[in-house]
């Protein structure tokens, strides 16, 4: 059974964390407002999106509403 990928939340934070999978993190690299944790292998577990409030209003006047 492969593992499902979860996204949450944290407000006071303002932080949306999306776990791709629950191996080992080794280290972390942050780009701009992203930081993606990886494996030893260099293979993706968690992606942080640092001001997600701000990244989702600018996504969403990028796409449009639905």
């Amino acid at each position: 059974m492969q593992n499902k990928p979860q996204l949450k939340y944290e407000p006071e934070a303002d932080v949306l964390s999306w776990e791709i999978s629950k191996a080992p993190i080794d280290y972390a690299s942050e780009v701009g407002d992203f930081v993606v944790h990886f494996t030893k292998d260099g293979q993706p577990v968690l992606v942080e999106v640092l001001g997600a409030k701000d990244f989702m209003r600018k996504a969403e006047q990028t796409v449009g509403p639905r």
